[in-house]
């Protein structure tokens, strides 16, 4: 059995299937695709997914992208239980939902905040920086009422949302006043399994790529 991963290691969605790989013990072949040489957009990569974007998983032809979709795939099809993304209709709905938050509020706000700024020489624009501090306010309400994201245990909707702030934080935004935010992500950063390799490494690779396009 082959599972290919087509990836970036700096992008956060990218990061989010490698912990989730981790999370439910399924090896993935890693394919390194440089973006910035186009192999996303080679006939054999459009091929298999015309959107050209990653990441891309192959398992065995079947072909899936879209990085929380992915998640929710390796989890259901390999996850030897339930705990990361729970049957129960009601527990699953609160995984989902903390999944479509960061996909369409905290992770889209980041993006629109600072991929602007590292792509497009644009300035730091304070409005959407407030924002994002008002995403990073709905995220700690969420996690006043429980331990991890989507209730007391771990599961796909924490591995997701780790990625996100782990980018946050290596940019230098502050959200530091969001003290249950400060405080599940430092119990993250010790409670998922193999964190420095699948996630950390990566976000170094993502503030590497921000220092170097931001230079003055």
């Amino acid at each position: 059995m082959t599972i290919d991963f087509y990836y970036v290691p700096g992008s956060a969605p990218c990061r989010n299937v490698l912990l989730a790989a981790r999370a439910v013990g399924v090896d993935l072949n890693l394919k390194l695709t440089d973006l910035m040489k186009g192999e996303h957009l080679t006939p054999e990569f459009l091929k298999l997914n015309p959107q050209h974007t990653v990441p891309t998983l192959d398992d065995n032809g079947f072909v899936l992208n879209e990085s929380r979709a992915i998640m929710c795939y390796l989890a259901d099809q390999y996850s030897k239980d339930d705990s990361l993304y729970p049957k129960d209709p009601k527990k699953r709905a609160i995984v989902n939902q903390r999944l479509y938050f960061d996909m369409g509020t905290l992770y889209l706000r980041f993006g629109e905040l600072y991929y602007p700024v590292i792509f497009g020489g644009a300035p730091y624009d304070e409005e959407k920086a407030k924002k994002l501090d008002e995403a990073f306010g709905f995220l700690d309400g969420f996690l006043s009422k429980s331990a991890y994201a989507a209730g007391d245990n771990l599961t796909l909707a924490d591995l997701s949302l780790v990625s996100t702030v782990s980018t946050v934080e290596v940019v230098n935004f502050d959200f530091s006043k969001h003290q249950n935010v400060t405080k599940w992500f430092n119990k993250c950063k010790e409670t998922i399994p193999d964190y420095e390799k699948s996630n950390n490494e990566g976000a170094q690779a993502f503030k590497a790529l921000y220092e170097s396009m931001t230079k003055k």
